[in-house]
This record gives structure tokens, sequence and C-alpha cells, in this order.
């Protein structure tokens, strides 16, 4: 297949290996140059030491070019890039193709998903992609993935039969893709999950420890959850790979951006010093608003989403949030 992957980052990069030594023929486009310029010259990206890319790869800047007889579409650029990159895709998308997204955001005013957000860009410009648009989500840290460490992954379509087919695209030994058509589900968990590991990073920064970081993630995906339903997900989406899965790992993880971006927050950092020390896009600072106007919108209650909100965007102290989390009014947990 002739696979065009629209971002020269490390999960469109780890993403371009898995599928180019699966046989396919693939072509990363990027709008920077020197990202472009190094890829084609290393075959290597510097945020993945060690990896080496198959040479049957190619680069370019042009988005004309790796788009041109593309039966795939990947969409691997950041959330706050997905919009502008499927306006200047459309005039290139050829008509058949299954256009897959692998970032995981919420709009900041709108609250779309990025699945929404391309379909609505791509119909404006007379492309629809109704039943040929998936979301590519679950616990995969592309540090992991370009070194073929075995892992899953979740291929959400509204249409089954389009799910497998852009899932058999990326099985393989250390690959395993299933299929779920609870598109809007997979996508919210995606978006969710990093901003509970802000509040993971956050927690381990400021000395807590496994039991605490265990009852974050378990509460965590909780409110995802009341979300997800609040929205006619489906309850079965949460305790999968795209939900629980992924939740896990973004938690956890030394590879998680969020997850080192929060600990840096915990020892005393401002949100602004923490993400200019990582160097590369933490996704939950973006999901924030949106998940705050999701949650007063719906009146689904999101007390750790709210507590990193206030951390991060106000500049609330961390522990003096974490205090007044742990000394909220009792409930049942079989209610929340």
């Amino acid at each position: 297949m002739n696979i065009a992957i629209l971002g020269g980052g490390t999960w469109g990069v780890a993403l371009a290996k898995l599928l180019s030594e699966n046989g396919h023929c693939v072509c990363v486009w990027s709008a920077l140059p020197k990202e472009i310029e190094t890829l084609s010259k290393t075959h290597a990206h510097p945020n993945l030491p060690g990896v080496a890319l198959p040479r049957a790869i190619q680069f370019t800047t042009n988005m004309e070019r790796a788009m041109t007889d593309a039966a795939y579409v990947v969409f691997a650029v950041a959330s706050a890039y997905v919009r502008e990159t499927a306006a200047a895709a459309a005039a290139y998308l050829p008509n058949d193709a299954i256009v897959i997204d692998v970032a995981k955001g919420l709009e900041r005013g709108t609250q779309r998903t990025m699945t929404q957000v391309i379909a609505e860009v791509l119909a404006a410009a007379g492309k629809k992609v109704t039943g040929r648009l998936v979301a590519l989500s679950g616990p995969t840290h592309a540090e992991e993935v370009a070194r073929n460490i075995p892992t899953s992954i979740v291929s959400a379509c509204a249409d089954e039969e389009t799910a497998r087919a852009a899932a058999q695209l990326f099985m393989n030994s250390c690959m395993r893709v299933y299929t779920n058509t609870d598109v809007l589900g997979v996508e919210l968990c995606g978006a969710l999950k990093n901003i509970i590991a802000l509040a993971a990073g956050m927690l381990r920064g400021m000395g807590m420890g496994d039991n605490t970081n265990a009852m974050l993630i378990t509460r965590g995906i909780a409110e995802i959850t009341r979300m997800g339903l609040s929205l006619g997900c489906k309850r079965r989406t949460f305790s999968g790979l795209a939900g629980i899965g992924d939740l896990i790992v973004t938690c956890t993880s030394v590879h998680s951006r969020n997850y080192r971006c929060g600990e840096l927050i915990g020892q005393g950092m401002s949100y602004k010093e923490a993400s200019k020390k990582i160097g590369m896009v933490v996704e939950g600072y973006y999901a924030l608003e949106a998940a705050m106007e999701l949650s007063r919108n719906l009146q689904v209650d999101m007390p750790i989403v709210s507590a990193v909100y206030d951390v991060v965007k106000n500049g609330r102290d961390p522990r003096e949030t974490m205090d007044a989390l742990m000394q909220r009014e009792m409930k049942s947990e079989l209610d929340t």
C-alpha cells in the first residue's frame, strides 16, 4: 500500500518504520524543512536514539508528493495543528483514501475530537470521508514501538470493515491491533488520559508513592468513563486498551511527556518552565480547556481534571490542590 504520514515527530516516524517493515510504501511529510532534512540525511530521528529507519521511507515537505496515490493518509501532527493540516491536505486527498488519525486531543473552543475536526475540514472542502475515518489509539509510546517492543492498539471506526482494513496495516509480531466501533469513546480516552498523566507526574514530583498513583489512575479512569457515558460512549471502551491501558502507561512511564512535565511542576516549576525543559508538545495542556468546557456544559463532575487545570492554568500550589482533593465529601464508589 502507498501510505502518507503527515507529521515527522517521534510517533509519526515510529509508525513509518513499522509500516515500512510491514512491506508498505511510506512517505513522511513535515512542514518543517530542517526536520525533513535531518530525517533524509540520517534516516534517524533525534528523539529516537539508536533507531535506524528503513532506507525505503521517503521524506518530503511537499504535501502533494506525499499524498499522491496514497491509499491511506495518517495524521500524526500534534493536536493543535490537526485543523490546519487537514485544510492543507484536503486538496490532495485521493477520493477513496482511508484517513487514520493518531493525534490525541480535544480542540479548544469546539470540544471536538481529532477525527471530528478532520471530518469537518475535509467536508467543507468537498471531501467526505464518512466510513473511511479511523482513530488509532492505545498504550504505544513511540520510543518502544520504534524498537519493536510488543504492544497492542485499537483501530476505531464506525465502519467495522474499515477498522479491520486499517488494523491489518499495522499488525505484525510486535503490534496486535483490535477493532472498536466506539470512535468517540476511544478518542476521549486518548485526550483525557494526558491530563490525568500530568497529575500523576505532579504526585511523583511531590514525592508521593505507588499507592497514590494507583489511586489516581483508578479515580482518573472513573472520571473519563463518567464523561464518556454522558456522551453515549460504550462502557467497555474505557476498560480496554485505549482506556485503562493507555492511562496506565501514560501515568507510569518515563517516556510520557505529560508525566515528565507534571513531575517537574510537582518539583516546583511552572508549566511554562517545565514544558520548555521537555522540549516537545505536552498534549495534556492543550486538552485542558476543552475538557473543562465539556465538564461544565455536560455538568459532569471531574475533580482531578479541574485540579490539574487550577495548577497548570491558574498557578495553584500542587500540594494544596492535592490536600483539597483528599478532603472532599465522602462518596460511595458505586455511585461515582
